[in-house]
């Protein structure tokens, strides 16, 4: 007699079936960590950042005169036990970067990172392995917002509180050459907040904190009040994008949706009467688009959620079965409004981003395989794209 498929046995539970896409996220019990209080903001209220402020006036003219923003975005990025296929999509990352940009070429003016820096509790010692190193060759500037293992969602090292490690190498007052940087050349980054706003030709960014649970995204009122107003302030005719670590909706057999999430962004648009452009997260470790069509301030839109989060965390994540076996576009269970578009849950890679005063493209490139790829023999291949108009539907 064999085990049962429910994986149940004489009174025993031997684990569990796979996810659906039906079923909800993993139980908040063991895996679950109680909300972690966050630190006093570096940066002044409302925490925004210009991209001029870093790259400076003359680059951000030329940006704006070629009439494109392109930048990169991935989440889940640290290497930790497995370093290799965090290389691969470092190696990839900067092949990206000409040195001699002709018109028309995809040129990043930044890399955007969507949490899970560095593994497993943000620690500062581990910032040069899971960072610095492998970017050491990646030019252009590098913005994050941090991960539930950034602020420490395992149990956080001696003398270390909750997101020490980011805010020394993300959030200090000017850039400093940090002791982790060593030999990579890279200054810290001198965000405003945990959470902030980057404001850039073409495309705001709203950049939340999730906080450290493993299981569902939090936030406090403080930062749902401030979401509100970022959206209700964001330029009228320009794309905007909202960021977050966990998802808002996922079908992966592992995690599954954000519910929380979900649920803090819906009331944040229709208080503001603002739909997003498009929402990125990570936190699942593989590549997912969905398409969400909803009714906004009168206004019919198709907003994007897109999870990235196969960025060189070694173990991926597989999409649930019904989902993985049938024909895209898949309407995803419990959602009146939700198909799941493409996914990838079989590579590491990450987005090109291209905003326009029209448009935003994203492009998904996938780098390699589940174990990683000698970084000589990446053959980077773009596996989905989409685009979408820009409307900034608001009352």
């Amino acid at each position: 007699m064999g085990i049962p498929a429910s994986g149940i046995f004489g009174g025993r539970q031997f684990g569990r079936p796979r996810l659906l896409t039906s079923d909800p996220p993993l139980s908040a019990g063991l895996g679950a960590q109680p909300f972690e209080p966050l630190p006093p903001p570096p940066g002044s209220y409302p925490y925004r950042m210009t991209l001029a402020s870093i790259i400076g006036d003359a680059a951000v003219s030329e940006i704006t005169a070629s009439g494109t923003l392109d930048f990169h975005t991935v989440g889940d990025t640290g290497g930790i036990n497995m370093p290799l296929p965090q290389e691969d999509v470092a190696q990839a990352l900067e092949l990206d970067v000409p040195s001699a940009p002709a018109p028309g070429d995809f040129n990043p003016s930044f890399l955007y990172l969507l949490g899970d820096c560095v593994y497993f509790s943000g620690a500062e010692a581990d910032y040069y392995d899971q960072f610095y190193g492998p970017y050491t060759h990646y030019l252009p500037p590098i913005f994050a917002i941090p991960g539930n293992h950034d602020g420490g969602g395992v149990p956080i090292p001696p003398g270390q509180t909750t997101l020490d490690g980011f805010l020394a190498n993300f959030c200090t007052p000017a850039p400093v050459m940090n002791a982790q940087s060593q030999s990579s050349g890279r200054n810290t980054m001198t965000q405003p907040n945990v959470y902030w706003t980057l404001q850039a030709p073409f495309v705001t960014m709203i950049g939340l904190y999730t906080n450290v649970s493993e299981t569902d995204g939090q936030l406090d009122a403080t930062q749902i009040a401030w979401l509100n107003e970022e959206l209700a302030a964001a330029p009228q005719g320009q794309a905007v994008i909202v960021t977050m670590h966990h998802p808002p909706i996922s079908a992966d057999s592992h995690y599954g949706s954000s519910n929380t999430m979900f649920e803090i962004l819906d009331a944040a648009i229709t208080q503001t009467g603002c739909a997003p452009t498009l929402v990125l997260a990570g936190h699942v470790h593989d590549y997912q688009r969905f398409n969400r069509t909803m009714s906004v301030a009168g206004n019919q839109v198709t907003v994007p959620y897109i999870v990235a989060g196969n960025g060189g965390y070694h173990n991926l994540h597989p999409i649930a079965s019904d989902a993985a076996a049938a024909e895209l576009p898949f309407a995803m269970p419990n959602y009146t409004d939700v198909t799941l578009e493409n996914f990838d849950d079989d590579n590491y890679g990450y987005l090109r981003l291209s905003a326009t005063a029209t448009a935003v493209t994203v492009e998904y490139v996938a780098v390699s395989p589940q174990g990683g790829i000698s970084p000589s023999a990446i053959q980077p291949q773009v596996q989905d794209s989409v685009t979408v108009a820009v409307t900034n539907a608001s009352g």
